[in-house]
């Protein structure tokens, strides 16, 4: 009886090896050149407000990273000030103010990692302009990968319209950083909705 079962139990697998097994076809030069690759790459589009959120919180995860290896160093060798440059990169006007926030809670923290939690973006109408606000909950970490704690944060940004090689593109910088928002009277940089 075992012998059966075995002999059984070998032609259900040797079946399912041989059916699953798949031979692929000879193309001819004119199907390799004609080929799209649209069914084997489907292309996701986004909306314009996905694309912001993706780009805002890549940006929001850059800042912070960058700012934890800038106070990971001793803040006065020439990489550190090339970090310190980089991250000032991020901001619209960029000045020792703009970070000083951040770098300050990093500091007391003594974070060594940080994640971020729930994450959205927001708009806020001041008079007759629009504020773009990014809020976000980032969890620190400390260099033994212990949570230090988890907090709500707001970071206010801009799209600047830039003119790249005759395309309508965007560059992003962020007006603050873990600050009061910026108020203004009126739109900068002809941003309008």
């Amino acid at each position: 009886m075992r012998k059966i079962t075995r002999l059984i139990l070998i032609f259900v697998l040797l079946s399912a090896v041989f059916a699953c097994k798949k031979e692929t076809p000879n193309l001819s030069l004119e199907q390799v050149k004609y080929n799209t690759n649209k069914s084997s790459y489907p292309s996701t589009k986004m909306d314009s407000a996905q694309a912001i959120n993706k780009i805002t919180k890549q940006k929001v995860r850059e800042v912070l990273e960058l700012s934890i290896l800038y106070k990971a160093g001793k803040q006065d060798t020439d990489i550190d000030s090339a970090l310190y440059n980089q991250i000032l990169g991020y901001f619209y006007k960029p000045d020792s103010l703009t970070v000083r926030n951040l770098l300050n809670e990093l500091d007391s923290l003594q974070v060594g990692n940080a994640r971020i939690g729930s994450f959205e973006v927001t708009e806020r109408y001041f008079k007759k302009d629009t504020l773009n606000f990014a809020r976000f909950d980032v969890q620190y970490y400390d260099r033994n990968n212990l949570p230090v704690g988890t907090f709500a944060r707001e970071a206010q940004y801009v799209l600047v319209p830039a003119e790249i090689r005759f395309k309508k593109e965007f560059k992003f910088y962020f007006l603050n950083f873990y600050q009061q928002p910026i108020l203004k009277d009126s739109t900068s940089s002809g941003v309008t909705r």
